[in-house]
């Protein structure tokens, strides 16, 4: 068998078959749902954010009158494959009986909201109650008997009031008391490690019996994601639970790090930065996430959102969240949103 050059009509021919030669070996082994590039489509968002009456106002940027909407209209489209949309109607008859928990902090909060609109828009005539037990929110379907809740754990493991003072514990994992039973949980932690100064809720660290004033702060990030991998191992049955961990959510202050040196911060940013890289690269809590998640013994999903939302320097509340024109959030997501993409590949994930 000879190999010669192909002449110019023949490489035109080869070229979509190459195409298709690698999207069928990126179906075959499964899609990557995470590496792609935002789209404009006309048919999103998933809701309108008038038809979401429970929105809160932190992430509620139209309400708070954000002038454009663009933002809304994006689709997270991977290289290889496209995300099935989201159908409420299925979710809910899939999760019939069943519940759901979001265990983490406000951007646990950002997208637990996202799902609540989703299902009520995909049902808006059907009944739900939304409540609140101590620091879990319960957002409820009484005809499909599914419970979509909210664990505010900012740390996951414990902050503990002792006579010192309010100590971190590393080693400590009380909480998860509430975790046992439900039938999907979606962790997140990393947006409080860094908080400093009064916003720090903590006056000292804990690992073992040694109390410190202060560590290493992703090094305490490891301690602590290391404990709640022991918690997922010894107290998870796969054959009954499912889990995820909601990768890391990044912030938008710098905008060196996506080649706009003159941008300060997300403020009047109204598009996605091109393509499928991030020029400034990923956060390292990323590395160190991955790597505990990779020495587990029971199975954990991650929801890599980090690289799709670090292209987004447009989703943010920015000066139309909860400070107000006072206020600046280039942390948290508008609703609808980003979020909104990281339920829908939760969802593929899901039935696939």
């Amino acid at each position: 068998m000879s190999i010669g050059f192909l002449s110019g009509s023949s490489l035109t021919a080869a070229v979509p078959l190459l195409l298709l030669v690698l999207v069928y070996k990126a179906n075959a082994r499964g899609c990557d749902f995470f590496t792609g590039t935002w789209v404009v489509d006309g048919s999103f968002p998933l809701y309108n954010a008038s038809a979401c009456p429970f929105i809160e106002r932190e992430f509620s940027c139209q309400k708070n009158g954000r002038p454009d909407s663009l933002y809304t209209k994006y689709r997270w489209k991977p290289l290889f494959c496209n995300l099935q949309r989201f159908n409420g109607v299925d979710f809910l008859e899939r999760f019939r009986g069943k519940s759901i928990m979001f265990v983490g902090d406000s951007l646990s909060r950002n997208q637990w909201q996202s799902l609540t609109c989703i299902l009520h828009s995909s049902l808006p005539k059907a009944e739900y109650n939304l409540t609140r037990q101590g620091d879990v929110s319960i957002f409820a379907f009484p005809d499909y008997e599914v419970k979509v809740m909210l664990d505010r754990s900012v740390y996951l493991v414990d902050v503990a009031l002792e006579r010192i003072g309010r100590v971190l514990k590393l080693d400590s994992i009380e909480g998860s008391k509430l975790w046992n039973g439900i039938d999907m949980l979606i962790f997140n932690t990393w947006h409080w490690w860094n908080r400093r100064g009064p916003t720090q809720p903590w006056d000292y660290i804990q690992v073992g019996k040694e109390i410190k004033k202060d560590m290493d702060r992703m090094l305490a990030f490891e301690k602590a994601l290391t404990t709640w991998a022991k918690w997922v191992d010894s107290n998870v049955d796969p054959a009954k639970t499912m889990v995820f961990f909601q990768g890391i959510s990044p912030s938008h202050y710098n905008g060196t790090l996506w080649d706009e040196p003159s941008a300060k911060s997300c403020a009047g940013q109204k598009q996605p930065v091109a393509g499928s890289t991030y020029p400034g690269g990923l956060p390292p809590p990323v590395e160190v996430l991955k790597g505990v998640l990779s020495k587990m013994t029971k199975p954990v999903t991650l929801l890599d959102v980090t690289l799709l939302s670090l292209l987004r320097k447009d989703g943010h509340p920015s000066n139309y969240g909860l400070g107000g024109s006072t206020g600046l959030d280039c942390s948290h997501w508008c609703l609808p949103g980003v979020p909104d993409t990281w339920n829908e590949i939760l969802y593929n994930l899901i039935i696939r």
